[in-house]
């Protein structure tokens, strides 16, 4: 038996994990909000509904937070579905209008739950090829990715404002480029553009009921892809980023509890709730606290920090809504443009699934419209042909 002593566990100040909660909770909202709310309003909600919408994502992130890390003491991090606010933008208004889009926000969630309980469900969701689901996800970024090349040309010096302030941050903090463009946006907007008097007094949180109407169309062209991005590109990544830093919880009673935080959300507008994927990095990894059992504290305080980022995302929501919507999707544009790289990276990484995944692409980006159906569902769809016709007669 060998007598050298345990190492004791690292030390560290509380107030390491409470900062990293604090930047989770400001990069998590400062990077995505104006593409959450572009999201919601590209379906038919009034800028009263977005409104609530970002307010119920807000405060039901952060309760999944608190209740969840405090319970697990893991640092358990989550978000808004960012992908599935861009598929929103690039999906249109269903016919029935907005309460038909949270119609089919119910049915997503159900489908995350689904995901949880039954095993093979989720076992077909994950068996699709990760060419196709990124090459779709790709192409629903594409349109809002092209925003801030629009914006030049609509708003020459606000638009090359905010890119190079998101640049030059860019190449010397990473971390902050998007919030950096944010605040440029901020300033330079209102000095352009000028906002309706009295927006901060009338834009307190309004939690905003809307009663859900169903119909197939919208299940299939906006239910399914909203639940396969959101798998794809935020519940299984977020598990990698947990799982990369040591952490093994189990993954059913999350994607149930997000599930049914979704459907709880989805009433007052929110599109979807899942495992956060970046920002989880700032929780779960070293930075957050030496001690891996201690790092649950800055999931606390990043639950705590979007609670009362929900009373103040009113705000936020009535100034985007009174700004040029183009410079508002400039922002957002560049805050998706590393997700569009990686997405576009991961759909061509394997060469013999190139032209499946093309297709996928372009289809999913071209905006095609049959029966109602968006054009992400078409483009999974006609990538699963191609791959299957390209496959057919070959031996494993």
């Amino acid at each position: 038996m060998s007598d050298t002593p345990t190492a004791p566990p690292p030390r560290a100040s509380a107030a390491v994990p409470i900062s990293a909660g604090l930047l989770t909770a400001i990069v998590g909202f400062a990077s995505s909000f104006a593409v959450v709310l572009a999201g919601l309003q590209a379906v038919g909600a009034t800028p009263e509904q977005a409104a609530s919408g970002l307010i119920a994502l807000s405060a039901g992130q952060g309760l999944l937070m608190i209740v969840l890390a405090w319970r697990s003491k893991l640092p358990l991090s989550f978000a808004w579905s960012t992908p599935g606010a861009a598929l929103l933008v690039s999906t249109g208004m269903p016919h029935a209008g907005f309460a038909e889009a949270v119609g089919a926000f119910l049915v997503a969630a159900g489908l995350i739950v689904a995901a949880g309980l039954w095993r093979r469900f989720g076992q077909a969701v994950e068996a699709i090829p990760t060419s196709l689901a990124s090459a779709m996800l790709a192409g629903v970024l594409l349109n809002l990715c092209l925003a801030p090349i629009e914006a030049i040309e609509a708003f020459p010096w606000q638009a090359a404002a905010i890119i190079v302030a998101w640049a030059v941050t860019l190449r010397f903090a990473r971390l902050y480029a998007v919030l950096a463009a944010v605040v440029v946006a901020a300033v330079v907007i209102p000095l352009s553009t000028p906002l309706p008097e009295g927006i901060v007094e009338t834009a307190w949180p309004v939690p905003v009921l809307v009663m859900p109407t169903f119909s197939l169309d919208s299940i299939i062209g906006i239910s399914l892809p909203l639940f396969l991005v959101t798998m794809a590109s935020q519940n299984i990544p977020g598990l990698a980023v947990l799982n990369a830093n040591g952490y093994r919880p189990a993954a059913s009673p999350l994607f149930v509890t997000t599930g049914v935080a979704s459907a709880v959300t989805a009433f007052f507008g929110g599109h979807m709730l899942n495992l956060a994927a970046i920002t989880a990095a700032l929780c779960a990894g070293p930075d957050a606290h030496p001690d891996p059992k201690k790092r649950y504290i800055a999931s606390l305080t990043a639950g705590g920090s979007y609670i009362v980022i929900a009373l103040l995302a009113g705000i936020a929501a009535a100034f985007a809504t009174a700004s040029p919507p183009l410079l508002i999707q400039t922002v957002a544009g560049l805050a998706l443009l590393a997700s569009l790289a990686g997405a576009a990276a991961s759909a061509l990484s394997k060469p013999d699934e190139h032209v499946p995944a093309i297709v996928t692409f372009v289809t999913t980006a071209s905006g095609l419209s049959i029966l109602g159906i968006g054009a992400a569902f078409w483009g999974l769809l006609a990538g699963g042909a191609m791959l299957a016709l390209l496959k057919l007669g070959k031996s494993a």
